[in-house]
């Protein structure tokens, strides 16, 4: 009888233990994270870019996991913006249904205005990677944080460092075209510009918009060889910006400097690639990696091995997913309320990014910084400012 008892306590206990894992074994509750982006439409390449460079940015992330919640994982629930705010809307509003702690995104200002307001209604985190439009930060939204600089200090910057490159070459520059897209990024980078140059003697000849996406910008280029101006700077997406500078190059028609503000091909290896003439030579003042951390170059070794461009959406997103994992991390919990709180008082220093420390004011990272770039000799070289300068700046480059 007592064998019996025995045999019966051991199945059950054996059974028992079969059916309840040990607690010590047990995976933690994955981490939902969106990841919103334009992957198809008009802005498709940037989209995907941006995907490509969060997705990277998970992979790291899930190979340690969040410590402080036992390891776990981040789960990514993919959003596609469309290219359009309303879809990028949208997307945020299923993100939320299906129980996201955060989001990434989304790329382009218009979008991301849409985006982080819609965000805003469910107390939803949502780090932006590159919408570098200033309203998305100015409108006082307590879930919205930007970690790359916003086009108000890219224009300061990059018109303080004009104002230098052609004062020390004796100011052979004096008047200015501007060349933008149409939409929030475009227009407000163009009235910024169009509004900082002449306190530093420069005459802003003319501004003109274009539609995205433009198609042919023969009317445009023939516009700029009547007008004649010492410096062109375009301000708009990659594909616009690559046919621009094409144009130009067939017309003949060369400026003293093409001198670009977050210019959507300047700084792009792929631009580089495929024209090489077109792109020599042009200063770009835009977001950029910082060339002196090692971090750099083995993630763009990774980036390329995977048959892919090393753009600025890549590591804009890659870095903006990292310290949404940071910010988790020391929140110890994947509640919406804790993560903006942990956002809010972010010291992220483990990026490749030049700009210190993390610090929020109003969701705008205060240490964030655009470099100046310049193509010379087939590669995209840093030359301001002197800190992480790769090469001396040419300008002007027709003299």
């Amino acid at each position: 009888m007592s064998n019996r008892r025995q045999f019966l306590q051991h199945t059950a206990a054996g059974a028992s233990a079969l059916a309840f894992p040990l607690i010590g074994g047990a995976q933690p509750r994955p981490v939902k994270v969106g990841i919103l982006h334009p992957v198809t439409g008009a802005l498709a390449f940037s989209g995907q870019q941006c995907r490509e460079g969060a997705l990277l940015a998970i992979e790291d992330i899930n190979k340690t996991g969040i410590k402080s919640l036992g390891g776990a994982k981040l789960e990514v629930m993919l959003g596609d913006a469309q290219s359009t705010p309303q879809a990028g809307a949208a997307e945020v509003e299923k993100m939320n249904e299906a129980g996201c702690s955060a989001v990434v995104g989304a790329f382009a200002s218009a979008i991301c205005l849409a985006t982080t307001q819609a965000a805003a209604k469910y107390n939803l985190p949502h780090v932006v990677d590159v919408g570098v439009a200033d309203q998305i930060v100015e409108r006082g939204l307590k879930n919205t944080f930007r970690f790359g600089p916003g086009y108000r200090t890219c224009a300061q910057v990059a018109v303080n460092n004009l104002h230098v490159l052609n004062t020390v070459a004796g100011k052979p520059a004096k008047t200015v075209m501007i060349i933008h897209e149409e939409s929030l990024f475009g227009t407000g980078t163009a009235n910024l510009l169009a509004r900082e140059l002449p306190g530093f003697g420069f005459e802003v000849k003319e501004i003109i918009k274009h539609a995205n996406p433009t198609r042919d910008f023969n009317n445009i280029v023939l516009r700029m060889k009547s007008v004649n101006p010492d410096i062109v700077i375009p301000a708009n997406y990659y594909n616009e910006y690559a046919l621009l500078v094409r144009t130009m190059q067939q017309q003949r028609v060369v400026p003293k400097a093409i001198y670009s503000v977050l210019g959507g091909a300047a700084s792009s290896y792929k631009f580089l690639k495929e024209f090489p003439e077109a792109a020599n030579g042009i200063i770009d003042c835009n977001h950029w990696f910082n060339p002196k951390n090692p971090k750099s170059a083995a993630l763009r070794k990774r980036v390329e091995a995977k048959g892919l461009f090393f753009t600025y959406e890549v590591f804009m997103a890659y870095t903006a997913t990292m310290l949404l994992a940071d910010a988790i991390e020391r929140a110890k919990s994947a509640d919406r309320a804790a993560i903006i709180d942990a956002l809010e008082k972010s010291t992220f220093a483990d990026h490749i990014m030049p700009y210190g420390p993390t610090k929020f004011v109003n969701g705008q990272n205060q240490g964030a910084q655009p470099l100046m770039t310049q193509v010379v000799g087939g590669d995209i070289k840093v030359i301001v400012p002197r800190e992480y300068r790769e090469v001396e700046p040419i300008f002007p480059l027709k003299a």
